[in-house]
């Protein structure tokens, strides 16, 4: 009878542990984050809140379209907790995306700490997710206005279908969201995933596959 007790007290603190996992909720009005703090803490230190400035909760530059002539046509300005301390233990963060007119592409990514929800400000793009198995596609073609909701830890991403600049902002409810682009992971990790591994998985050739990793390596 006790082992089922303990048993179950345990199960029940594991389902809780998970059910309440996120960034961590402030216990004060406000934890500026001390980016020149050393110490090691899941998330970031705080600030002495008598050093804290009105500056630790601005930043700029969100107005500025961000550079879009790279190999992928699009650019990411992420505005999370190292570019603006005031962020820090409040679960969010957010994001300028823009893309060149016909096929600028955000490849598809996944957030491993957040939810996503994008508006589109300028253009036309076609956005969609994947689910975990079964893999199904939810995807949808966004115009000016209109808003998608991505979810935690799916796979995802948006491209531009139309003939001028298109440009979106993106709310994450992470202050460190984190990003794991999948062919830059799979294809230009370092050290390099065995080609035997990768040959067998995407059910290529070596030779392609050393091409891959070649396109990828930093």
């Amino acid at each position: 009878m006790a082992y089922n007790t303990w048993f179950l007290l345990t199960l029940l603190a594991f389902v809780l542990s998970q059910a309440i996992a996120s960034d961590p909720s402030p216990l004060q009005d406000f934890c500026v984050a001390d980016n020149t703090s050393q110490v090691i803490v899941n998330g970031i230190v705080c600030k002495n809140p008598n050093d804290v400035k009105p500056e630790d909760f601005f930043f700029s530059g969100l107005d500025k379209a961000g550079n879009t002539s790279g190999k992928l046509g699009s650019s990411v300005n992420l505005v999370n907790v190292q570019k603006l301390a005031g962020l820090n233990t409040l679960g969010i963060s957010i994001a300028r995306l823009d893309f060149a007119p016909y096929g600028g592409l955000n490849p598809p990514h996944i957030h491993p700490r957040a939810t996503e929800v994008l508006t589109v400000l300028e253009g036309t793009l076609y956005v969609g997710f994947v689910t975990s198995n079964p893999n199904k596609l939810f995807s949808k073609v966004l115009n000016k206005g209109d808003v998608y909701v991505f979810p935690q830890g799916l796979l995802h991403f948006q491209f531009n279908i139309g003939p001028v600049p298109a440009v979106a902002i993106a709310g994450l409810s992470s202050q460190n969201p984190g990003v794991i682009t999948v062919a830059n992971a799979v294809f230009g990790s370092n050290p390099s995933i065995s080609d035997d591994v990768l040959a067998k998985a995407f059910m290529l050739d070596k030779k392609t596959i050393d091409w891959l990793q070649a396109q990828f390596s930093n």
